[in-house]
């Protein structure tokens, strides 16, 4: 018979006929247990302290055996699993059982047959029971590692497999009339608030050479290690470089390798990454993932075997993003540089003699693996001595050429197109610091050649289903969007060497011809790369065409047609996102570099309306380009046909070039807080340019090589441009100004004048130096209040208390009318003697005379006055 449940709500009746419902009180389960029920399952009532009091025992004959039978007695009375009420007397009768196993060894058997009951489901009686014994329960499972530190092998393997049936709990026998099974997560739960996992870790150490111990150990953690608060604890234990360092141990199971991998995998992922990426990365940590490695790749046939590798090199490369980790010099990057290019460059290293990869998943992955991880070792510059002996320009290259259809290759279609794409993406990490090597193996010339191809019309399906071949499923689109990054950070380099090679083989006239062809192959599905070709190869022929007028000129009208082609966009894709944005900044990028200087290319742009395109693309307001565009206006205006055609653009509403540039103006002092009234004119006189922002910015120091806020505010804001644009117009007979413009423009007009009026300030201050100065070498008394008020400055400045014992040096010379400072080297151009009596004639120095004999200062007992030396002459 069962009473009112934990959770039941009583209804009492208030006075005035109201219900009032009432739940706060929790009423406690009682249960009858009748003998069938005990059938079923039930608990016996069982002493547990006296069981606990009779194991501490140690002064009878037959106690041992006494004590044996209370814990069968034990283990035969929770044979279904423990109640979490019990959970503590119960593990401290399992410390008991366990600290008696080294000498008196028959406690063993009582010892793992509690563990093993351990595995089951712990019970609870009440829903409240998993927050009630949370603590007794997470000490309980905490005591597991401890009892790891007992020298007893099958204690530690019972323990290693009660904590793996934390993940594989198989339910009781019989069901308990009156407990249910706590939560399936509650025990790993509570194995992470007692901090299981780091005793765990730290039991590794006491397992140097007990091969099936560890193993247990490291299963326990594998399972153990899915949790991210249990792979902090371990991160803390210094698991990580731990088990690392013992990849490489025996083991003909192979299952150290397996688990510790899986181990490292999980703290990787679910801990700091940081913290075990510092771990790892030491000597002896790489020096056994190097030799894992090396095994693995030579001798590794297996689908587990190649497996394993992969996971071991992705492990390296999350190493290797570290830069003080040690690749170099335990010698894993020179074998990795080798195992990367071996099948491209043949090698005589016996490490790869009679090796070859299949085109099986695990070895295409490895391929792709081993190019991104030269991609982050050629980032440490001295990785780049090892780059040039291991020819992996010469290796990348062979991929950067058509496909060759009767040659029997070892890699499928698919395959060898998505390797052709890491290749190439490889090398534009990897040229850029190897110029020579690039320049040897003639790399202008393999990838214009490439180029070529890829705007040919030769039949080829590419598979596209690849990262890198995103975009270009059915063309090679994708193949020549990496070449063309490839271009792009060589010619960024800035090597002329290289420029002018690419010159001198077309580079200019075969872009061009690129952009045209693309525009007219390109689709909707594939506008998003079409729009990076595009952009890519306006940025190089910017760099190339810099600061080279011969360039510029052989850009010519053609490059001219494709830039005016771009700025007549629909001015609505450049709000979709596609890449139209970037594309316009590389139009106006190639404008600036490729046009503007050579005379012919802009007599052609404004011949072609480009000055209309570029105020229509202003009249846009959008503050991204404004900056730009105006700078390229400033440029064009030296031209003189340029006037014209900005006097003669309207936009909409008959808007006038003068006014879209004023009204530009008021929006940029605004956005700067610049202070104007209602009608635009000046409020602060003596600040008319003033920002709010140069008003809250506060005078800091600033190293020499950086700019002031007074050069950054030109720069980054377009009222400078603006003025220099009306400036080149003249500021007259300007169409199109209402009253406010007029204003405006007065302010505009004055821009300079408003910028020198800070130069005048410090003229000013200046010539009151100056002016002061004259005064205390031409006044007395105004010398002497001078030099009162610096010995008083000075005076405050210094440290009030002194040290006891201290020697204090004064670090002036007293009654000398100086105010500057005085060094240890002073040149003083002095007034006759003649004029005024000798030399400090009126100092306390004057007192006293040195002689000058060589060797150390000697006093001299004779001290004249100057009125006396005409009488006698000290010796």
């Amino acid at each position: 018979m069962w009473t009112a449940g934990a959770g039941a709500t009583a209804e009492v009746q208030e006075p005035g006929g109201k219900l009032r419902c009432s739940s706060t009180r929790h009423i406690p389960v009682v249960g009858v247990v009748t003998e069938d029920e005990e059938a079923q399952g039930a608990f016996k009532t069982m002493d547990l302290n006296r069981v606990s009091n009779l194991l501490e025992e140690t002064d009878k004959d037959d106690l041992e055996e006494k004590q044996l039978k209370s814990v069968k007695k034990l283990v035969q009375c929770y044979q279904n699993g423990f109640p979490l009420r019990d959970l503590a007397q119960i593990f401290k009768i399992l410390n008991l059982c366990a600290e008696k196993i080294e000498n008196q060894p028959h406690f063993i058997e009582s010892a793992l047959n509690i563990l093993k009951l351990c595995g089951l489901p712990f019970l609870k009686k009440k829903v409240s029971d998993e927050i009630t014994y949370a603590e007794d329960t997470a000490n309980s499972i905490a005591l597991l590692g401890e009892l790891m530190k007992i020298p007893n092998s099958e204690l530690r393997i019972q323990i290693c497999k009660c904590i793996v049936d934390f993940y594989h709990a198989e339910p009781p026998k019989k069901h308990i009339t009156g407990y249910q099974q706590a939560s399936s997560s509650y025990k790993i739960k509570m194995a992470e608030v007692g901090g299981l996992a780091k005793t765990m870790v730290q039991s590794l150490a006491l397992l140097e050479n007990q091969l099936v111990e560890k193993l247990w150990v490291l299963k326990a953690l594998q399972h153990l290690s899915t949790s991210e608060v249990n792979c902090t604890l371990m991160m803390k234990a210094q698991a990580a470089s731990g088990i690392c360092a013992h990849l490489n141990d025996p083991d003909p199971s192979g299952q150290l390798l397996f688990r510790s991998s899986e181990i490292l995998w999980n703290l990787l992922e679910k801990s700091p990454k940081e913290e075990i990426i510092q771990q790892l990365s030491n000597l002896e940590c790489l020096l056994a993932l190097k030799e894992v490695f090396k095994n693995l790749f030579m001798r590794g046939f297996s689908h587990y075997d190649r497996q394993l590798r992969n996971d071991i090199l992705v492990i390296t490369t999350i190493i290797a993003q570290n830069p003080g980790a040690p690749m170099i010099e335990c010698g894993f990057t020179k074998d990795l540089i080798l195992f990367a290019t071996f099948n491209e460059v043949k090698s005589q290293n016996p490490l790869v003699k009679g090796l070859k990869l299949s085109n099986s998943y695990e070895d295409f992955e490895l391929k792709k693996l081993l190019f991104n991880i030269i991609v982050i070792l050629c980032k440490d510059l001295p990785t780049i001595q090892l780059l040039i002996d291991g020819k992996v320009i010469l290796a990348l290259f062979t991929y950067v050429k058509k496909p060759e259809k009767h040659k029997i290759v070892e890699w499928s279609a698919a395959q060898y197109e998505e390797l052709q794409l890491h290749a190439i993406v490889t090398l534009s990490s990897v040229a850029p610091l190897l110029t020579e090597e690039y320049m040897l193996c003639q790399g202008n010339a393999q990838v214009l050649a490439f180029l070529e191809w890829c705007e040919s019309e030769d039949s080829f399906f590419s598979h596209g289903n690849s990262f890198h071949g995103t975009g270009g499923r059915g063309n090679k689109f994708a193949q020549m969007r990496y070449s063309l990054r490839l271009l792009r950070a060589m010619v960024y380099l800035e090597d002329e060497t290289i420029n002018s090679d690419l010159c001198e083989k077309g580079a200019i006239q075969q872009l061009i011809g690129v952009f045209k062809n693309t525009i007219s192959k390109a689709n909707d599905k594939e506008e998003a790369i079409v729009l990076e070709i595009q952009s890519d190869i306006l940025l190089i022929l910017s760099g190339l065409c810099e600061h080279h007028i011969p360039r510029k000129e052989i850009f010519g009208t053609e490059g001219v047609d494709i830039i005016l082609r771009v700025m007549k966009t629909d001015p609505t894709k450049l709000q979709t996102g596609l890449g139209y944005n970037v594309l316009l900044f590389s139009t106006l990028d190639s404008i600036w570099c490729c046009i503007l200087g050579c005379y012919p290319s802009e007599d052609y742009f404004l011949e072609k309306e480009g000055i209309f395109l570029l105020l229509d693309l202003l009249a846009l307001n959008q503050k991204k380009f404004c900056n730009l565009i105006l700078g390229i206006m400033v440029e064009f205006c030296d031209n003189p046909k340029t006037a014209a055609h900005v006097n003669a653009w309207r936009g909409k509403k008959d808007q006038t070039a003068a006014s879209l540039l004023i009204k530009l103006w008021r929006k940029e002092e605004k956005e700067l807080g610049v202070k104007r009234d209602k009608h635009g004119m000046i409020i602060d006189t003596k600040k008319p340019l003033f920002t709010s922002f140069q008003e809250e910015q506060k005078l800091m120091p600033l190293p020499a090589n950086c700019p002031t806020l007074a050069v950054m505010d030109v720069a980054e804001n377009i009222r400078a441009k603006i003025y220099a644009v009306l400036g080149k117009l003249d500021f007259e007979n300007l169409p199109g100004l209402s009253a406010e413009d007029f204003v405006t423009l007065c302010i505009i007009h004055r821009y300079l004048d408003f910028k020198i009026q800070a130069t005048h300030k410090q003229r000013e201050l200046a010539n009151k130096s100056w002016e002061n100065f004259l005064a205390r070498t031409s006044n007395a008394k105004t010398l002497k209040k001078a030099k009162r008020l610096q010995e008083k400055a000075i005076e405050s400045s210094r440290y009030g208390e002194h040290p006891p014992n201290a020697i204090f040096h004064r670090t002036d010379i007293k009654g000398l009318n100086t105010t500057v400072p005085s060094g240890l080297v002073v040149t003083v151009e002095s007034t006759p003697a003649r004029l005024l009596g000798g030399p400090l004639a009126d100092t306390d120095i004057a007192l006293k005379k040195l002689p000058i004999r060589g060797g150390a200062l000697q006093k001299v007992k004779a001290v004249k006055t100057v009125n006396e030396s005409k009488k006698s002459v000290p010796t």
